[in-house]
């Protein structure tokens, strides 16, 4: 049998590849044919460290260079975490398969404190992203949330090396590392929302490859496919990304689907919400009916102040 060969470009973290890896196990248990290699590929949001997600700006920040490399043909194949991926995709490009989602909570993780409730008064929390920094100032506002950049090792080791009293990372993501070690509290969906398709791992391929697609095509999960095209489209709709404290999550129950979505301020102190339910198969259409909700509640004012807030900020 003649054999076949893929290349999965992927980022050189250890979560990414152990994401990458998963897909290449699966890949090649599909097809005994079948010989896959990983491209590792480092993505601007991969070097640029020293700098808060939201003011790095611009879309995509984790899977330009992907895309850059299956459309020049180095690789057939990217593998994603789906909350960083944007919601429009470059000509040539489309979504794949979206695997088997992990626990899509959020992780707080800490040396001596027994969960959010136990930390003290002004504790220094670590985290790079405006919509736990906003949940967490809604819940505490007396909380010190202070930017914590890099892979999940490097954010695990500020955290032991004393710079934070709590951090929080994506459970799914400490999980798949198992590294959940210092993990004292998983952050129900009332305390914190999650990402858009936080948990959820993707696949991005060229539109005109067919072969490479039905390769794939096996490794769908059609009830997180559904949850997380939900999400996105919800996101799309607002019109949101890394700059903007936007949460969302979807969930299945047999052929209803419930959708949440929630937008805030920065600080925390205001937030408008809001629940959708309707058949699976419309889940697009129950994304974009939640932002269109939110958006007619408030969250309009809300973005339009956010987006002014960042512009001013930039130099």
């Amino acid at each position: 049998m003649a054999q076949k060969k893929l290349k999965i470009g992927t980022r050189s973290s250890a979560l990414a590849l152990w994401q990458a890896r998963w897909v290449q196990t699966r890949l090649e248990a599909n097809d005994a044919s079948l010989v896959v290699e990983l491209v590792p590929i480092k993505t601007r949001g991969d070097k640029i460290l020293d700098v808060p997600l939201a003011k790095v700006g611009g879309k995509g920040l984790f899977v330009k260079e992907l895309e850059d490399a299956l459309l020049d043909g180095r690789c057939d194949l990217a593998v994603h975490s789906m909350k960083d991926v944007p919601v429009d995709f470059p000509k040539g490009l489309m979504l794949g398969p979206i695997l088997t989602r992990e626990d899509p909570r959020d992780a707080l993780l800490s040396l001596n404190y027994a969960g959010l409730d136990a930390l003290p008064q002004g504790a220094r929390v670590g985290s790079s992203s405006l919509r736990r920094q906003s949940q967490l100032l809604a819940l505490r506002p007396d909380l010190r949330i202070l930017s914590l950049r890099g892979n999940v090792n490097t954010r695990i080791n500020k955290l032991v090396e004393g710079h934070f009293e709590a951090i929080v990372l994506a459970a799914a993501g400490v999980k798949r590392l198992g590294t959940t070690e210092h993990v004292v509290e998983y952050l129900d969906f009332q305390k914190m929302l999650p990402a858009n398709g936080q948990g959820a791992v993707g696949i991005e391929l060229r539109d005109d490859d067919p072969e490479t697609l039905a390769l794939v095509q096996p490794l769908n999960d059609p009830s997180t496919r559904q949850c997380v095209l939900a999400e996105r489209a919800f996101l799309q709709t607002l019109e949101g990304g890394c700059q903007t404290p936007i949460a969302g999550h979807a969930t299945l129950e047999g052929d209803q689907l419930k959708i949440t979505g929630r937008v805030f301020s920065l600080d925390g102190q205001t937030c408008v919400a809001g629940v959708v339910e309707g058949l699976a198969n419309q889940a697009e259409n129950l994304g974009i009916q939640l932002a269109e909700h939110l958006l007619r509640s408030g969250a309009d004012q809300l973005l339009a102040g956010l987006i002014q807030q960042s512009q001013e900020q930039t130099p």
